[in-house]
């Protein structure tokens, strides 16, 4: 797993609120962004996202490794 990518996707995931729309925003299939969110949440053993056909939505867990992901991003785009 790339970790940087996979917190990217994330962010976006979160940001965009579909994986469709993240796969577009990023370039990649949605199938990519899955495996990335996956792969995330499997190194970090926990759930990020509840996830239905329809619907996605934070857990707990997801919406605080959200606020520190964001952060961090933040400042590495303004380092460089």
């Amino acid at each position: 797993m790339d970790h940087m990518t996979a917190l990217k996707v994330f962010r976006h995931a979160v940001e965009l609120g579909s994986f469709a729309a993240t796969a577009r925003h990023l370039g990649l299939s949605p199938a990519a962004v899955s495996k990335n969110i996956g792969e995330l949440e499997t190194h970090l053993a926990a759930r990020l996202l509840n996830r239905t056909t329809r619907r996605m939505s934070l857990t707990e867990a997801g919406s605080l490794y959200y606020q520190r992901v964001a952060r961090v991003l933040d400042d590495l785009e303004d380092a460089d």
